[in-house]
């Protein structure tokens, strides 16, 4: 699903509280959501009778390989969030990165263990929707190269951390399936999350803000 990878932080016990939220205060644009509304019936199809039952299960495994496989994908995708954030002029959060990612892929054995957060390197999120207002562009740029093992690990990174990123926002997409227009509400939250992180790029912070914005947007209903 499309939704899981905009709130691929919401939900995330890793990270540490949220200190702000950007609210939506108003109606969400949504011109197509008669069209939307088909490809989210879809969507929720597909997710409930696989990706859901399969991020069940997974939540049983030990809380090591949970945390092993949200690690390694998260540092995966560290090089492209260093790229966003050469975009978007910002220095501090570039070295930030770029010193996480050295540091977890060589002494934390290929990303598996987040050594950098240990050592008050906290990781942020950046990507191409952030810097440009698209997302298309994180499909088509590549900056460990097209190797064999890179294509491997991509994939494992792209599989594991799906898995991992879903599992993670069951305890919020079970709370808004409780609530008389699922859509409307996944739809808001998805929202306001990409405000907070927008303005998160922005400001150039190096913590994550936006993590608290699914729960809260979810209270308001």
């Amino acid at each position: 699903m499309l939704t899981v990878s905009y709130l691929a932080g919401c939900a995330n016990p890793t990270k540490a509280p949220s200190t702000r939220c950007a609210q939506v205060n108003y109606p969400v644009h949504d011109p197509a959501e008669r069209v939307n509304r088909s490809v989210f019936a879809f969507n929720r199809a597909v997710d409930n009778y696989a990706l859901a039952p399969v991020a069940r299960s997974y939540r049983y495994l030990p809380e090591l390989f949970q945390q092993g496989v949200h690690n390694f994908a998260s540092n995966f995708s560290e090089p492209k969030v260093f790229i966003n954030d050469l975009l978007q002029g910002n220095p501090r959060r570039s070295v930030n990165t770029l010193g996480r990612f050295a540091v977890n892929t060589t002494v934390g054995v290929v990303g598996l263990i987040d050594v950098s957060d240990r050592l008050g390197i906290p990781r942020h999120s950046a990507d191409f929707g952030q810097t440009f207002g698209g997302k298309v562009l994180s499909f088509l740029v590549s900056p460990l190269g097209d190797s064999d093992t890179v294509q491997t690990l991509g994939t494992i990174s792209l599989v594991g951390g799906t898995v991992d990123t879903r599992a993670s926002l069951l305890p919020l997409t079970d709370s808004l399936q409780k609530l008389p227009d699922y859509y409307s509400a996944l739809r808001n939250v998805v929202a306001q999350n990409r405000a907070a992180f927008v303005l998160e790029g922005k400001e150039g912070a190096t913590s994550p803000a936006s993590e608290g914005c699914a729960k809260g947007a979810a209270d308001d209903f």
